[in-house]
Order: C-alpha cells, then sequence, then structure tokens
C-alpha cells in the first residue's frame, strides 16, 4: 500500500464479472494475488488464478470450538466470516531461513521471493490487524528490509463485512464491520433484486489507477444506501462483544483473580489460538546442519507464548502452569500490549473462539473478570 490518500472519489459499481477482471488486472500488473478459496471443508486463504476460485456460494457456521463450511443458496463470494487462517502467514512467515554458511565459507543470506501481493477480501478486523503487525515488525516502515518492502508493495482490497459470524466482536473492538483506514479499494457486496454487484470505495491512487483498468459504472444512491445499511445491520447482527470496561486497567487489577485456575482446568495449552491470531508475532529461532557436518542455517519459526519453554531463562521455565501462560495471552493481548504499541492487540475476528479445541471464549473470561470488579475495594486499584 503506497498509503497516498486521495480526494473523495464517486463510489462505483462493479459486476461480478468485474470482479473477475479486478483479479486478473492485478495478476497483469505483477501482484501474486491471495484472497478466499475453499479447500479442506474450510474458507481458507491461497491465491488466485482468477475469480473462479473465490468461494461463491458457500457460507460457514462458526461457534466456540467449531467451524462448518455449507452450501448458501446465492452465489455471493464474501458472505462468510474468518477461517482458519489470516492474511499474517504472507506477511510475517510462519517459518523463514535467516542465513546460511559452510564449514569455511561466508555467511549467505536467504533468497527471498520479492513478488508484490494484492490481498482481496480483506475484512475490516484483519485491515486493523495488518496496521497492528505493521508497527510490530516495521517500527521504520522505511527500512531496507524484506519485511518493510513486503508491507510497502501491498495492495488491498478489503471487503466490508455484511455478514459476521458468531464468534465475530469486531464492533466491540472498533475494527468492523466496516473496514478501516489502509486499503487501495474497498467493496461492499449487494446481491438483491437488482442482481449481483460490488460498491466500491477508492482508498488511495493506486486504488484509482487500478479501477481505471476495470469496468465499472457510477453508483446510484440506491446502491450506495443500500451498502452502508447491509454494513451498519451487521454491526447490531455481532456475535459476541467485549465488556464496555478498560480492559488495561481490568488486567492489571485482575492478576490474582481466581479466575484463571478455572480456565487453566479447560485449557490444553495447545497454542492454536495464537497460532489462528491475526496479530500474535512471537517466534524462535533454531540451527540446522547437514548430516556431513559442512552446512548450516539458521530458521526462524513461530512460537507461542503457551509453550512450556517459550518463557525458559538460564535455571528453568518463568511460566510452568497453564494458568500462568494463558493470564500472560491475555494480558498482553488486552492489556500491556498498549504499553508497547499504543493499541490493543486484540482485532475482534473471534478466531481464537473458534478454533479452540475446548471453546474458551475471550470475550466471555473478559466478562467474568469485569464481573469481579465490584467485589474489588478501592484499595484494589
Amino acid at each position: 500500500m503506497d498509503g497516498a490518500r486521495i480526494p473523495r472519489v464517486d463510489e462505483r459499481i462493479l459486476d461480478r464479472r468485474g470482479l473477475d477482471l479486478l483479479i486478473d488486472v492485478l495478476r497483469e500488473r505483477g501482484y501474486r494475488v491471495v484472497g478466499p478459496t475453499v479447500s479442506d471443508t474450510a474458507i481458507v486463504l491461497g491465491e488466485l488464478k482468477s475469480g473462479a476460485d473465490l468461494p461463491a456460494g458457500w457460507g460457514v457456521e462458526t461457534a466456540p470450538g467449531r467451524y462448518r463450511l455449507h452450501r448458501r443458496d446465492d452465489a455471493a463470494v464474501f458472505a462468510h466470516s474468518s477461517g482458519p487462517q489470516s492474511w499474517k502467514q504472507y506477511l510475517h512467515p510462519p517459518r523463514r531461513q535467516l542465513w546460511s554458511t559452510t564449514r569455511d565459507g561466508p555467511w549467505e543470506p536467504p533468497v527471498v521471493d520479492e513478488t508484490p501481493c494484492a490481498f482481496v477480501g480483506v475484512r475490516g478486523c484483519d485491515l486493523a490487524a495488518i496496521a497492528v503487525l505493521r508497527r510490530v515488525l516495521c517500527p521504520d516502515p522505511d527500512a531496507d528490509t524484506p519485511t518493510a518492502r513486503r508491507f510497502r508493495s501491498l495492495f488491498v482490497v478489503a471487503a466490508h463485512c455484511t455478514e459476521p459470524g458468531g464468534v465475530c466482536f469486531c464492533a466491540s473492538m472498533g475494527t468492523g464491520p466496516a473496514a478501516g483506514a489502509g486499503y487501495d479499494l474497498a467493496l461492499t457486496e449487494l446481491l438483491d433484486n437488482h442482481g449481483h454487484r460490488f460498491l466500491v470505495d477508492v482508498g488511495t491512487e493506486s486504488g484509482a489507477a487500478v479501477l481505471g483498468d476495470v469496468e465499472s459504472r457510477v453508483a446510484e444512491a440506491d446502491d450506495v444506501e443500500g451498502a452502508r445499511r447491509a454494513v451498519a445491520d451487521a454491526a447490531r447482527h455481532m456475535g459476541r462483544h467485549m465488556p464496555d470496561t478498560d480492559l488495561r486497567e481490568l488486567l492489571r487489577r485482575a492478576r490474582d483473580a481466581d479466575v484463571w485456575e478455572d480456565v487453566a482446568d479447560r485449557c490444553l495449552t495447545c497454542g492454536n489460538c495464537t497460532m489462528v491470531c491475526p496479530t500474535c508475532f512471537c517466534t524462535t529461532t533454531e540451527d540446522t546442519t547437514d548430516l556431513t557436518g559442512e552446512h548450516a542455517q539458521r530458521w526462524q519459526h513461530w512460537s507461542s507464548c503457551f509453550e512450556l519453554d517459550f518463557s525458559h531463562l538460564h535455571g528453568g521455565d518463568v511460566r510452568t502452569s497453564g494458568e500462568s501462560r494463558y493470564r500472560q495471552w491475555m494480558s498482553h493481548k488486552l492489556g500491556t500490549w498498549f504499553d508497547q504499541f499504543g493499541s490493543s492487540g486484540c482485532v475482534g475476528c473471534g478466531r481464537c473462539i473458534d478454533w479452540c479445541p475446548v471453546g474458551i471464549d475471550i470475550t466471555e473470561e473478559a466478562a467474568r473478570l469485569s464481573q469481579l470488579l465490584p467485589a474489588w475495594g478501592e484499595d484494589d486499584r
């Protein structure tokens, strides 16, 4: 994303064929186009060769510890909530080589694929997560590093959400269902008696240039009103919400609350929540050699604060109990993240609820903590 804002441009309308052409134009411009597609009984992110790869006519049912794909009675392509993957995997790869060397040879940097990516169908929550990752991973956005270049070359086609899932709570986190700043183009899908179409909002000069290569028409007032109303209705039909309280202060005061032990009795410390989270960024490194001992490599890969040795120091592990590890994750995500990066680390996508094997719900746990506040005296502040 070049970040260059433009004067307000009249909203445009793409038909279904126009969406396919948009993907073709992005590919012709040299982008690797990534978006939602159906694979392995889930809607996952993958490279789109054409608009035919989009999940037309598929929806999902989500609940704590439950995700089910189902056929819809229409051909909507963005009428589904977040799947098991996030865009993080393309900006902060799960595994990457840092260097390689031989016994008597020089240090060799890895070969990095610098193909720019175009993300199609980015929800408001995930757009906010991309902004969070940029702050975390690129403190200097102009740095000459593969990560910084990856963010700078990114093109984003957002999708304003009109059908939130059962575990979504982005409205209470201020990240959706409408996509916020940071997109090049944003689509609102409309499917009614007037046909299947997409209202397009232009966010940057790059977005305007790409849209100029795709056949579209000026949106009518009814199109704009219908799209805005659909997104507003989505906010009112959100599956969950965070308690309306100061979560940062809540978690500071909740350090010794009894609820952590109860959560630990259910938590498997599997780390699923951190793996599917669009903002968790922790990594570790490992060195490998071949059988001859002549070649060595250093690799970086995702790690999790739920791993027993994540907090290992000389002398042992700092957080040995599941109770302390869950408390660390939730306290960092909703509390101390503010101290480090100036925002919450949670964007309300609900993936951690959806993909928890035992259905632990971060919104329920936060609500339970907030209910304890009246019982805590002023001396606890």
